[in-house]
């Protein structure tokens, strides 16, 4: 299975220790290719410029077709030997993108060889203009000028004019190598502008889901500290009672105490990154004991859906129980949207130092959309796991579909049984 791992560290402490900044876990944050360049994301880009194969054969088509016309016309027949030399001179176009200096300089000798064996005039063809386009566009001004110049004057050689090419030929070649390298240029501003959006669009995203985990761990902070001054009053009326139930009531104190803390430092490091203020939501936030009802509404929803619960199940800390369910939450509304006809099944493991959680399909895969094309649905996962030290993993699967996972550890204090209410007061 080819996945891509994305792995959040927290900069200068341990996993889940909640003590580094928002922006410093952000930088924490790498992405390690296991057998790609770049991080998976369910995109709908054409084929056509994935598959270096496809454009050598679009190219050879156009060549071969412009060949027979010319030769019918100067001929009257078509040479088999040229039909050859065209297929092949398309043959390095399938490397452009790992060696496009090459690339170009291979077609246009091949050219050169066909211009010396045919009697029919070749010239700025389909193969030397995605070469040379590729040229322009991957290198800078130092290799893509003298590239232009030598692929403009070396289809002229050979040529019945040769040495004293016409000047329509002339013209014709100049003109042809200025539009491919103009086009080049402006695809290249294009595509920069392009990122510069993506990049803000990402930072925005970032922004957006701080915020929310901001308010939703202000809800959770607020909550220890109600279980903290209930259980201070539930000892102080006991005091002159049982003593077992001050003790109980002051363990959960304590925990109470403890887990309020490092929820305040994960709040902190949230907010560093902007502090803007926004509506809260007054619904109690959801945790593990909700994705049940995630699923039941994915199977509403048209994609039937699986739950499977591994480890000795146990109360987890509230966020990372909100983690895990937000990670469900996205996988499951994306291979809805993006994964057809197709089964998903959620897998949540209790693990000895922490939980994980696993979101499948069998849908279509790569060639669909995750997050619309954007990644920005993994930009909320990856800003929840790295508050925890965690890891995310998002990727196809070989057989087909897409797997998306994650890993939060727990701490020791995180390990120990999650008591609180009013419940430790009995």
């Amino acid at each position: 299975m080819s996945t891509t791992r994305l792995e959040a560290r927290a900069p200068g402490g341990s996993p889940g220790s909640g003590t580094s900044g928002a922006s410093e876990a952000s930088a924490g944050f790498r992405a390690v290719p296991s057998g790609d360049a770049l991080p998976w994301t369910r995109g709908d880009a054409s084929p056509w410029t994935r598959n270096d194969a496809l454009v050598a054969v679009g190219a050879a088509v156009v060549d071969l077709i412009g060949f027979t016309l010319t030769s019918q016309v100067d001929l009257g027949y078509v040479p088999a030997v040229g039909c050859v030399l065209l297929m092949v001179s398309a043959l390095p176009l399938v490397a452009r993108r790992r060696a496009p200096v090459p690339t170009l300089a291979a077609i246009l000798l091949l050219g050169l060889v066909l211009n010396l064996s045919v009697p029919v005039a070749q010239h700025f063809n389909a193969t030397v203009v995605v070469a040379l386009y590729t040229v322009v566009r991957t290198r800078g001004a130092a290799v893509a000028v003298p590239a232009s110049l030598v692929a403009v004057t070396l289809p002229l050689v050979g040529q019945t004019s040769w040495p004293r090419p016409r000047l329509v030929d002339v013209a014709g070649n100049v003109s042809a190598g200025a539009l491919v390298v103009i086009a080049a240029i402006v695809m290249n501003h294009w595509q920069r502008d392009i990122e510069a959006n993506r990049r803000m669009l990402a930072d925005r995203a970032v922004a957006d889901e701080r915020r929310r985990i901001a308010r939703e761990l202000h809800d959770i902070v607020a909550h220890h500290i109600t279980t903290m001054q209930l259980m201070a009053g539930g000892a102080r009326a006991n005091l002159g009672g049982d003593p077992e139930v001050v003790r109980e009531a002051l363990i959960t104190l304590e925990g109470s105490g403890r887990m309020a803390l490092r929820e305040m430092r994960q709040l902190l490091d949230v907010l560093r990154a902007g502090d803007e203020a926004e509506e809260a939501p007054t619904a109690p936030q959801p945790g593990v004991g909700d994705l049940e009802r995630l699923v039941a509404e994915s199977c509403r929803a048209g994609l039937p859906t699986a739950l499977e619960v591994r480890g000795e199940e146990r109360p987890l800390p509230p966020s990372v129980g909100l983690t895990v369910f937000r990670v469900v939450q996205e996988a499951l509304t994306n291979a809805r949207k993006y994964a057809g006809e197709a089964r998903a099944s959620v897998r949540l493991t209790y693990e000895p130092d922490g939980v994980a959680v696993e979101v499948s399909d069998d849908g279509a895969g790569v060639s669909t959309a995750f997050g619309s094309g954007s990644g920005y649905g993994l930009v909320g996962m990856r800003e929840r796991t790295v508050l925890h030290g965690g890891t995310l993993e998002a990727g196809p699967l070989d057989q087909g579909g897409f797997r998306v996972s994650a890993r939060l550890p727990l701490t020791a204090d995180e390990r120990l049984p999650q008591e609180t209410g009013v419940g430790a007061l009995r």
